[in-house]
């Protein structure tokens, strides 16, 4: 008879926990609160526009290809991937506008026409970034640590002060670039960690390092296909998704858990757990251990966002497929995001424009506008007033399309408006604080000093995402699923442990 498994969570974590799990001989059940899978990597469609409500950049695709080719298949059967190159535009508030492109001649005419010396910078920021990705890869972000003499062990603690991770990311940046700009427009990608630059490890470098030379790519059909192929390969596999099936409470016994009931009062029962709901959330309302959840709240949390999903009945051609716009004071608006847990007095954002690379994401002539506006996790000592915040983000959107890119009509245009701010994240998402990353990234809170994989005390309730080892950002959770998996089947009595394949991707 199969050993059974119980997924709480259709995330992406989950998702590829189960599917894992599945091909390697387990009867698997995924319980899912949403009517659909996905998580924040869900999507919204509505009146012939499509928007990914999270994630909208595929990075580190080997990564992806290692989870598809674990579970029999190939990547390149299931995603049509466009590379995005420039991947972003960057504007600063002084009328300065960079093109981030992986066209090396191109980055040259661009630094030098702000910093003669800043071409030269970015070269050895970049080496260094690819130093940092190939060791954390190997070594920290794609293994389990199972005691904590493991993770500060003679081998590895040179690793740590190798990548840096006692270091600031942004002080670091300054022993490359010495202009201001080119400080925050190498660091700002900390945001899809939802960590200031401020706190954030230098080893972050390496994510300017994947993508500008690994790319930034793109689904044809949004990040929502690829949680459409993995729930496709997972259903082929045999796990069963049951939907619209919050999970109200774990069922304890000892040291197991012996079953999971939802609010509709059913409880399923399984020989292993695999919590992919946020891990703060488990810890706090399914589990009895009120002293954990207490312990786990002291930890810092990401930021969270307010979010414009804009249904738009014009096309804005000048409006690129990645849009960052930079402004204010860059320590002074981290700080109000990160200490203050507000809106910054001149926010900065995103703007992603699907359409500008897959036509059938808006209506023929129109546009399909995604708006992300860091802010504040939800804060018991300080609440704010979401309302006016989100109307105050939204005008400083306005404002700034109208001024840099002179699109000035854009209020008129708007056939409907979808908003999502931290209250949102919270009760759609169960995101502690509505913190949109889960748990933060420090020293403290990554690789065996973040919250593990496995229950200290329940030995068969399992976790997988972006609060538990090795952290968050959508690859990160896809190598969350597989060393949870590892896990597994280490301790379980049969393990099919899988090297990480080498992508074969070509820009199209």
């Amino acid at each position: 008879m199969k050993p059974t498994a119980l997924v709480i969570g259709a995330g992406i974590g989950g998702i590829a926990t189960a599917a894992r799990l599945a091909k390697n001989g387990y009867d698997v059940t995924v319980l899912e609160k949403e009517s659909t899978p996905g998580g924040r990597c869900n999507q919204i469609v509505r009146d012939g526009h499509r928007f990914d409500i999270g994630p909208t950049l595929f990075l580190m695709p080997e990564v992806w290809e290692e989870t598809f080719a674990s579970l029999g298949e190939k990547m390149s059967d299931h995603l049509d991937l466009r590379r995005i190159d420039p991947t972003y535009k960057v504007h600063f508030d002084d009328g300065l506008r960079l093109e981030l492109t992986s066209d090396i001649g191109e980055m040259q005419r661009q630094l030098e026409a702000v910093d003669k010396s800043a071409f030269t910078g970015f070269l050895s920021y970049l080496a260094e970034g690819a130093k940092h990705y190939k060791i954390s890869l190997e070594k920290f972000v794609g293994r389990n640590f199972y005691n904590i003499f493991e993770y500060f062990s003679p081998a590895n603690l040179p690793l740590i002060f190798n990548l840096k991770a006692l270091q600031k990311h942004y002080a670091n940046t300054g022993r490359f670039f010495k202009d201001e700009r080119l400080k925050a427009a190498f660091t700002f990608q900390n945001m899809y960690l939802g960590l200031s630059p401020y706190d954030a490890p230098a080893t972050y470098s390496l994510l300017q390092y994947t993508e500008l030379a690994e790319g930034v790519w793109y689904p044809m059909g949004g990040m929502y296909a690829a949680i459409q192929a993995l729930v496709n390969i997972a259903e082929r596999l045999g796990v069963k998704f049951v939907h619209n099936s919050p999970v109200r409470k774990l069922h304890v016994e000892g040291s197991k858990v012996i079953g999971a009931e939802t609010f509709d009062g059913k409880t399923y029962s399984a020989d292993i757990f695999i919590g992919n709901a946020d891990l703060p959330h488990i810890y706090k309302e399914l589990l009895p251990d009120a002293q954990e959840a207490k312990k786990l709240d002291g930890k810092l949390f990401t930021c969270s966002t307010i979010m414009f999903y804009w249904g738009v009945d014009k096309q804005y051609p000048q409006i690129a497929h990645h849009n960052v716009f930079l402004g204010g004071d860059y320590k002074a608006s981290f700080d109000q995001i990160f200490e203050d847990h507000t809106l910054p007095e001149v926010p900065s954002f995103y703007v992603h424009a699907p359409a500008r690379t897959d036509p059938a994401a808006a209506p023929k002539g129109q546009d399909t506008l995604y708006v992300l506006v860091p802010v504040g996790h939800l804060d018991a000592r300080s609440e704010q007033d979401w309302d006016a915040l989100v109307n105050r983000a939204r005008e400083a959107v306005f404002a700034r399309l109208a001024k840099e890119m002179g699109v000035a009509d854009l209020k008129g245009h708007i056939k409907f408006e979808v908003v999502y701010q931290p209250k949102d994240w919270k009760s759609r998402f169960n995101l502690e604080k509505g913190a949109a990353f889960g748990l933060s990234h420090n020293f403290w809170q990554v690789g065996y000093l973040r919250p593990q994989n496995r229950h200290k005390k329940y030995k068969n309730l399992y976790f997988a995402g972006a609060s538990t080892h090795p952290g968050t950002g959508l690859p990160i959770v896809l190598l969350s699923a597989r060393l949870t998996t590892e896990r597994i089947l280490k301790e379980k009595g049969t393990i099919t442990v899988q090297k990480m394949v080498k992508p074969s991707l070509n820009p199209a």
